[in-house]
């Protein structure tokens, strides 16, 4: 069964934290899938992992760079998993549901980024989390501890 997880962003933004965790794939040899709400997302989520670090590189791309079957990270606004990813990160509001129900696209791991200042965002991820469940799965929820790194809460 896919492992879910919620990542209450409370430390870092979502451009500052993505990085770590697709590191994380990537050392554990997975390929992902990072599903954005919009195509101003996807842009500005690339854009940022061209940059985040002077001495790192994370290698991706979108639909407008072809051949996303060759892309160790792929980045989308749609319900789609062309590159075989075993993870898929959803943020800005990316709906959890229309994955989980498709059994083309269920990845081993399904996180579930979420702002924890943004009222609405909160909101969002608390109507994801009873719908998840309400679907018989079983999501755990992460939080970051004092130095940003992720942690298993209650």
């Amino acid at each position: 069964m896919t492992e879910i997880r919620f990542y209450h962003l409370e430390r870092r933004r979502l451009e500052d934290a993505l990085p770590s965790l697709l590191e994380q794939a990537l050392a554990e040899g997975a390929r992902v899938v990072v599903e954005a709400s919009s195509g101003e997302l996807v842009e500005a989520l690339d854009e940022r992992l061209w940059t985040y670090s002077d001495d790192a590189f994370l290698p991706h791309g979108s639909a407008r760079d072809g051949e996303p079957e060759s892309q160790p990270i792929f980045l989308t606004t749609a319900a789609e998993n062309p590159n075989g990813a075993a993870w898929r990160i959803l943020v800005g509001g990316a709906r959890a549901l229309p994955i989980l129900a498709d059994a083309g696209l269920v990845p081993a791991r399904l996180i579930l980024l979420f702002d924890g200042a943004d009222a609405e965002a909160r909101a969002a991820a608390r109507a994801q989390w009873a719908e998840v469940k309400a679907a018989g799965f079983a999501p755990t929820y992460w939080r970051e501890d004092d130095t940003g790194r992720w942690e298993q809460g209650r």
